[in-house]
């Protein structure tokens, strides 16, 4: 009987009831604390940042405390906010670019090896430029504005996307193409009903880098070539010698960044569930 239905421990010995109720309360407190960790941990590293500080006398200007810090954000909580958000948007623009040419390139070379080998070592070389060095031909191409910064977000969290799409496909199994072949499937089967659904963990653990370094794109554009965002405002108190302002603006992408990984994994879970199905049945058979 599965342990998670009633009864189950009816047909155990009371010592051994027990032992399984024990082991059913540590697991919930393990669960308990494995989602309190998170907020700890943070909790944490501003208790210690703040009492460095305050020991150490570090000048604001050189590495200001999370007290100040936060007194910068209430002083500057409209510009944060309306900059926050033109970042947010060029961010997900381009990720959502990234996400649309990243599958079906991936698909592509994933399904056909000579692409595989013939465009990898171009995706390559052109992902090992570093991406500050293009933000310059951008500007020249497009003016200041938004639109550097979508592109470099889009260029930024591209590769990711299409190598792991690309490796989900290749990978399978060469036995179980014959199989279906000799079934009847077309190549077109293969990767609409083998092939996608074998790449999708491998297309949401990309999403999760992307989304991250997408945003690190957006802001290297807008410190270069914008008129807003949080990474023009960063410049902007950089060159006032704003340091909390500045902290201000990189605790506010990094909030942006777990929110949108937060978002990414919602999906994942609710779309490839079936992916993690043993580790669930593990957790199961121990917490009950």
């Amino acid at each position: 009987m599965p342990l998670d239905q009633p009864g189950a421990t009816h047909a155990l010995s009371p010592a051994a009831a027990a032992r399984l109720a024990a082991q059913v309360a540590a697991a919930r407190r393990r669960r308990r604390l494995q989602s309190m960790l998170p907020w700890l941990v943070t909790i944490g590293m501003f208790v210690v940042w703040e009492i460095g500080c305050r020991v150490s006398g570090v000048a604001e200007f050189i590495l200001p405390a999370p007290s100040a810090i936060a007194m910068s954000i209430v002083k500057w909580w409209w510009p944060l906010l309306e900059n926050s958000w033109q970042t947010l948007v060029t961010t997900v623009i381009g990720f959502a670019l990234a996400i649309v040419f990243g599958l079906l390139l991936g698909v592509a070379i994933g399904s056909s090896a000579l692409l595989y080998h013939g465009l990898y070592p171009l995706l390559i070389g052109f992902n090992s430029v570093p991406k500050v060095a293009v933000v310059p031909i951008l500007v020249i191409w497009f003016g200041i504005g938004s639109v550097p910064a979508i592109i470099t977000a889009f260029l930024i969290s591209f590769f990711p996307i299409v190598v792991n799409v690309a490796t989900g496909i290749a990978t399978v199994e060469p036995e179980l193409r014959d199989v279906l072949r000799a079934l009847g499937a077309r190549q077109s089967d293969i990767i609409l009903k083998v092939g996608l659904p074998r790449a999708m963990p491998y297309f949401f653990a990309s999403l999760k880098i992307a989304i991250t370094v997408a945003f690190v794109g957006s802001i290297i554009a807008e410190t270069v070539a914008a008129n807003s965002g949080i990474g023009h405002l960063m410049m902007v108190a950089s060159s006032r010698f704003d340091v909390p302002l500045v902290f201000a603006g990189l605790l506010v992408t990094g909030v942006m960044g777990v929110l949108m990984y937060v978002v990414a994994v919602a999906i994942e879970n609710r779309t490839t569930g079936w992916a993690m199905r043993g580790q669930n049945d593990q957790r199961l058979a121990v917490g009950g």
